[in-house]
């Protein structure tokens, strides 16, 4: 996934909260979020944004982070990196993961200074707690490489299995690759073939050759 391609999302749940209660009931809220998302999808980033803001202003963290998106796409006349951190820390602190993980995309990126890969891996980290695949297998791979913290192959795993079981396909043939080769996990050719198995049925091109060797070597045992 590139740098900032989450597009802007209908949020599936309203989050509730004492200011938002104030302004607008869930389901207005809920409602003027899919009127500000059509709004954007046509063009109007002006009728977009001033619909988003009114939103963020209510305590809706879907509208705060889809403000956050325009402004780091420059989509804005007074686009700021700055403003779009501060907006997508107001949603990830009322646990919208989506945000979250924006976050950790953001710090690694560099777009606010030098890349900061401990701040990334923590944001990918609490994205990741709260069921991201997709921070999942970033926090996996922060941890294989060593990006933001030493290496620690036992922890790659971890996240890795929990990505492969959400039916990521790279971490699933990543996962079979661990378990062959006894990288942060005991080797053990039966659960390398189950998750090479998983990345084949997903389509991935190699898994099938890394069957075919394992089967056979199973079979010479």
């Amino acid at each position: 996934m590139s740098k900032f391609s989450i597009g802007l999302l209908l949020a599936a749940t309203v989050l509730t909260g004492p200011a938002a209660a104030d302004e607008m009931n869930p389901a207005e809220r809920h409602a003027a979020l899919g009127e500000a998302v059509v709004m954007y999808q046509r063009g109007d980033h002006e009728g977009a944004e001033l619909r988003f803001t009114a939103l963020v202003a209510a305590g809706e963290p879907a509208a705060a982070h889809n403000l956050a998106v325009m402004h780091l796409r420059g989509e804005l006349p007074n686009a700021s990196v700055a403003r779009a951190r501060e907006l997508l820390m107001q949603a990830a602190g009322q646990g919208f993961v989506t945000a979250q993980l924006a976050l950790g995309e953001l710090y690694e990126s560099g777009r606010l200074g030098a890349p900061d890969l401990p701040q990334a891996l923590a944001w990918y980290e609490r994205a990741a707690l709260s069921g991201s695949v997709d921070a999942q297998v970033a926090a996996g791979t922060a941890y294989f490489m060593g990006r933001g913290t030493p290496v620690d192959a036992a922890q790659a795993v971890h996240w890795y299995r929990q990505a492969a079981n959400g039916g990521d396909v790279g971490a699933q043939y990543i996962l079979g690759s661990m378990y062959e080769k006894g990288d942060g996990v005991s080797a053990d050719l039966r659960l390398a073939r189950y998750w090479y198995a998983a990345a084949a049925r997903q389509g991935d091109e190699a898994a099938p050759a890394k069957l075919k060797d394992i089967d056979a070597r199973l079979t010479a045992q």
